[in-house]
């Protein structure tokens, strides 16, 4: 948990304001064990999740949609590459959808075991996307595709 909120802080993913009235969409923790192709444990994971059944739409959120590859699509970019033995590369993300702004202003109560103790009352006005939102998978989408053009894509 302490490792998620450090990278959660880093990312500026959040700033304290003062509740004044706010809706709320409330968080939670989710645990995931991650283990090795021999069965053993890897590692424990903790993921902050918004409770993105609490948002509405137009209020919390506008658009939502992002697009799905399909996987015929896969198949047919990997038979191209094996065809003309094009180098294949794959990149992984981590915390992706940390990375996409948020164009709403959607409020959040504190993470629950790290509550602010300079500011007990305040509440999370959210910058960037976190898993569970509505709309997280469309900011990191635009997020993805504005950087890609910027590059030349």
């Amino acid at each position: 948990m302490k490792e998620e909120y450090e990278a959660l802080c880093r990312n500026h993913t959040w700033v304290l304001v003062p509740h004044q009235g706010q809706k709320l969409v409330d968080c939670k923790w989710v645990f995931k064990t991650k283990f090795k192709s021999d069965g053993s444990i890897l590692k424990h994971k903790a993921r902050l999740v918004a409770n993105g059944f609490q948002q509405s739409a137009g209020i919390d959120y506008g658009e939502t949609f992002s697009p799905v590859v399909k996987p015929t699509t896969i198949l047919l970019i990997l038979t191209l590459a094996v065809t003309f033995r094009w180098q294949i590369r794959q990149l992984d993300v981590n915390n992706a959808f940390l990375n996409g702004y948020l164009k709403e202003d959607v409020f959040m109560s504190q993470l629950p075991g790290f509550r602010d103790s300079k500011h007990p009352g305040f509440i999370c006005k959210l910058t960037k996307a976190i898993y569970g939102l509505k709309q997280a998978p469309r900011a990191w989408f635009d997020r993805l595709r504005t950087t890609l053009l910027s590059w030349g894509f």
